[in-house]
């Protein structure tokens, strides 16, 4: 963690990763806005976007059938903060048998407490072999 993250909001990603890992279904549900956007990308390379109450059916269906809690293993890697609203960049692995993911959590404030408005899922790149997002220059500039 960096020390110029808001300690706030670093606590509040605390307590997300520990209270969506167990399950805590009437505590998650506190945790979200209503109009919550979660948008996760497939294996087919498209963007499936649920809603708040078909990503709690999908916690609570886990914990109905008696799914062991989740990992909440997770690294914060950058947190930007514009007034009320914030966006967290994470490292986060559910399980061992799940892929590593990157998180991208759009958090608001509301009567003084963070909820998350949205999260965007997406695996986690393999940084041996990223070559970054544009291409190499071919020209040189000089001045």
């Amino acid at each position: 963690m960096s020390p110029s993250h808001n300690p706030e909001i670093v606590a509040f990603i605390d307590v997300l990763a520990e209270t969506g890992s167990h399950y805590r279904m009437d505590e998650m549900e506190k945790l979200y806005t209503e109009d919550l956007g979660f948008l996760v990308l497939t294996p087919q390379g498209e963007v499936a976007r649920f809603s708040k109450p078909q990503m709690m059916d999908e916690f609570r269906s886990r914990r109905d059938a008696g799914e062991k809690p989740l990992s909440t293993e997770k690294r914060i890697l950058h947190i930007e903060e514009q007034g009320d609203e914030a966006t967290a960049i994470l490292f986060r692995r559910m399980s061992d048998d799940a892929d590593p993911a990157l998180y991208e959590l759009r958090l608001r404030r509301t009567n003084g407490k963070w909820r998350v408005s949205g999260e965007t899922v997406l695996p986690w790149p393999d940084l041996a072999h990223a070559k970054g997002f544009l291409p190499p220059r071919t020209e040189s500039k000089t001045r």
